[in-house]
């Protein structure tokens, strides 16, 4: 991963955190464990505040109705990887 992704999924996983009110640290979250259910344990409500906070962050929307959702939101390495391809800031 490039340094540059690397500090983007650092700011994710911090937006992820502060929004979640969560008490874990941002680099406690493993890239590639699942964010909703097992692994970071988010529920739908969650992915929706995640997907508000990115909206706000990087220029973008995330739809609710959007078919990738399932993969976007899969891992912190997903989420980062769909940031950096549709960012706008």
């Amino acid at each position: 991963m490039s340094d540059t992704n690397q500090e983007l999924q650092n700011e994710v996983a911090g937006l992820i955190t502060s929004a979640l009110n969560l008490d874990i640290s941002p680099d406690a979250i493993e890239p590639d464990a699942p964010l909703y259910g097992e692994g970071l344990g988010l529920d739908s409500i969650d992915i929706l505040e995640v997907a508000l906070v990115v909206s706000k962050r990087f220029g973008f929307q995330l739809r609710s109705d959007d078919a990738d959702n399932v993969r976007v939101f899969s891992s912190l390495a997903s989420l980062t990887q769909h940031i950096a391809a549709n960012r706008t800031k």
